[in-house]
């Protein structure tokens, strides 16, 4: 079974934007393609749907791929795509429904720090280099 998910890094002032899930884990705000949705379409939507942060793609940062147990115990390949994004607008609240109990905007060293996952830890060290190539033109 294959899963194909984005989501986005967004940047504020310098500050990564991350989000703590109930049970305690760290992740980047990211989720499902739906219907015919290209994965950028589909980034700018969940980081608005699971923060209330509206924002705005400067690039794609890549992808990840990995193996997960579904809960029918069904093998998923999943490949999530990355942008780096900024923020233009909106509120930040986490999106109580999905899971997620706390929401802020951190340094980018302690968003390295603070997430679960090692592969979004690379998208924010990555991100962090695009973003400051960005801001020194």
């Amino acid at each position: 079974m294959k899963e194909h998910s984005a989501g986005g890094v967004v940047i504020n002032n310098g500050k990564v934007l991350i989000l703590k899930k109930y049970y305690g884990d760290w992740v980047l705000p990211k989720g499902k393609m739906e219907n015919n949705e290209t994965t950028d379409i589909t980034a700018v939507r969940e980081v608005e749907e699971e923060t209330g942060i509206k924002a705005e793609i400067i690039k794609k940062i890549g992808y990840a791929r990995y193996h997960y147990l579904n809960q029918e115990d069904k093998d998923v390949s999943k490949r999530v795509d990355y942008y780096i994004m900024k923020q233009i607008g909106g509120d930040l609240i986490p999106q109580k429904e999905e899971g997620f109990s706390f929401a802020d905007f951190v340094d980018y060293k302690m968003a390295v720090e603070l997430l679960k996952h090692d592969s979004e830890k690379r998208m924010v060290k990555n991100a962090i280099k695009i973003y400051e190539s960005f801001r020194g033109k």
